[in-house]
């Protein structure tokens, strides 16, 4: 089944989170926004497509999703750990059997520890002390990378943050607009954790601080 021009406009529109932002605070100009979908798309109604857009706009005000975000960072605070190791692991399965009484150890020590699994590949997040009993315990045939010397960033929510579509892209955002390479990104329950680099430590640890303490506009830092 054909899709209409108003559908077809919407999808459009959700597929592009800049333009979305932008008619959500009422700063787009409709007829040029009209006339590139219609481009893009094929579209040959122009006032079908314009009358969509504007349609849609009138639903996107009503709700405030930045809004909601910045409230709930403002709620958050910081942690900052140094002395980071990220181990990559090929992804099988004696891996994570050599790794058991390793995590266990650690989680009955209190210290940094995440064990994430991709489709290719075992990710060991950890502290620098504990980087020989890591790589120990799988073993040099398995490991792909190591990186050692980084910096470990958390930002600690309210539970809301489950429930706050767009918060942990919001950050990330943040970050990547002022070239901050983040080595790793983790959300888990209230935890947003970014690794970083030494060097991008200190610059990654101001923009959270802005954010979290309501410095910062949204989607510029300066």
């Amino acid at each position: 089944m054909k899709s209409s021009a108003a559908e077809l406009t919407r999808r459009y529109i959700d597929r592009h989170p800049s333009i979305r932002d932008c008619i959500s605070k009422d700063l787009i100009n409709y007829s040029s926004l009209s006339r590139l979908i219609m481009k893009e798309l094929g579209i040959k109604n122009e006032e079908a497509v314009l009358a969509a857009s504007r349609r849609y706009a009138m639903k996107l005000a009503k709700t405030d999703a930045e809004g909601a975000i910045i409230d709930l960072f403002e709620q958050s605070r910081l942690e900052l750990r140094t002395r980071i190791c990220i181990v990559v692991a090929k992804n099988e399965w004696i891996v994570l059997k050599n790794l058991d009484d390793v995590v266990k150890k650690f989680l009955a020590e209190k210290s940094t520890m995440q064990v994430l699994q991709s489709t290719n590949a075992i990710t060991v997040i950890s502290e620098d002390k504990h980087l020989p009993d890591i790589t120990k315990a799988i073993g040099g045939d398995h490991i792909i990378t190591v990186k050692e010397n980084l910096a470990e960033i958390t930002v600690k929510s309210p539970p809301d943050i489950e429930e706050t579509p767009g918060a942990f892209t919001y950050l990330m955002t943040m970050l990547s607009e002022q070239d901050i390479n983040l080595v790793e990104a983790v959300s888990c329950y209230t935890d947003t954790i970014f690794i970083v680099s030494r060097e991008d430590m200190m610059p990654a640890f101001d923009i959270l601080s802005k954010v979290i303490e309501g410095r910062i506009i949204p989607n510029d830092s300066h």
